[in-house]
């Protein structure tokens, strides 16, 4: 499959939350949300107007595409999106982020549920833009313990699943560090929980539910260093998946920038030799 690639903080600025990439430091959100006068100011916004130029990629990229893979969809998760607006960029330890959830519930909430809305409105629009798949990323939802995922994150990210469920396409949910929260990620949405590096491929997959696809997991940066380091890393997601149906082999998070792209080709190339 072929994934459009963009940033997953795009639906902020339409809603009023402002940021910037600083070189060195990432994104950066001036001012961050730090009040509930923020929050109640806060637009929810059309897509098909405010992030027109990503719908118009996705209708040139699907003729391009043809019938040869499918076209991935992207947006953020809501906890993911509301701990960059209220970090003002990423964190060590989300203190601010928790001290709004533990101190101010119903803000979080009705923070969290505005962004729920707005990424179910994105995904929408690419879907009917001509994506054939969508993936909600929770790039940082493994802050979170099992109890305050349920609590907090749950009731948003699955709202998105439910409002994107009538459209029939394949729904990919994903989070890094989520060993722990895995049975309730399945709770919350998407025919395909994607699992990171960090657990071995047949736990995660248990954890889940062998009645639930699953994507993963290999370390992106194997793709560093030595090829046969990298392919026995491959080999062993492979077996761990058995051959059973269901496994969609990937990385276990973002491939890294400084990778050589002739090391995925010799990546595919192998799985697909190992699986056919």
């Amino acid at each position: 499959a072929a994934i459009l690639f963009s940033d997953l903080l795009l639906p902020l600025e339409p809603m009023g939350i402002p940021f910037d990439f600083v070189k060195g430091e990432g994104p950066v959100i001036d001012p961050p949300l730090r009040s509930v006068e923020q929050i109640d100011r806060l637009r929810r916004f059309e897509p098909r107007e405010s992030l027109a130029h990503v719908l118009d990629t996705i209708r040139l990229l699907r003729p391009r595409l043809a019938d040869r893979v499918p076209l991935i969809g992207f947006a953020g998760a809501p906890f993911t999106l509301a701990s960059y607006a209220i970090e003002g960029g990423p964190s060590s330890n989300y203190a601010r982020t928790k001290a709004l959830m533990y101190g101010e519930p119903d803000a979080w909430h009705q923070l969290a549920d505005t962004f729920a809305t707005v990424v179910a409105d994105y995904l929408t629009a690419q879907i009917e833009a001509g994506v054939q798949a969508v993936q909600v990323f929770d790039s940082w939802v493994g802050a979170l313990s099992p109890r305050d995922y349920r609590e907090f994150a749950l009731p948003h990210t699955q709202k998105i699943f439910e409002t994107l469920r009538p459209f029939g396409v394949p729904t990919l949910h994903f989070g890094t560090g989520t060993a722990t929260l895995l049975p309730a990620m399945r709770e919350a949405g998407g025919d395909v929980i994607g699992l990171d590096w960090r657990i071995p491929l047949d736990t995660g997959w248990e954890l889940v539910g062998e009645d639930r696809a699953v994507q993963g997991n290999l370390d992106p940066t194997l793709l560093l260093g030595p090829v046969e380091r990298m392919l026995r890393g491959a080999y062993d997601v492979l077996q761990r998946a058995r051959g059973r149906p269901g496994h969609i082999f990937n990385l276990g998070h973002g491939i890294l920038p400084s990778t050589d792209l002739e090391r995925v080709r010799t990546l595919a190339q192998f799985v697909h030799q190992q699986t056919a």
